[in-house]
């Protein structure tokens, strides 16, 4: 399995930043910090929000491109 497909398979096709911080490793807090960045990670991950009204997502499948980049 591709991590795309791992990712979906578990969190679906949209992440919420709870998801996105257990993937990276960072508490939902320090990495909500970290976005807000002019980091080039943050700028791609950034990318990948989508907002519904004041809620917060991340496209999985952009996100799984990001995670295989950064390895």
């Amino acid at each position: 399995m591709t991590k795309e497909q791992t990712l979906v398979s578990k969190y679906g096709t949209l992440m919420t930043l709870v998801h996105l911080a257990q993937e990276l490793h960072r508490s939902p807090d320090g990495l909500r910090i970290s976005l807000r960045s002019n980091a080039g990670w943050a700028s791609q991950v950034n990318a990948a929000r989508k907002k519904f009204g004041r809620r917060v997502y991340f496209d999985t499948a952009k996100i799984a491109a990001i995670i295989d980049d950064m390895s």
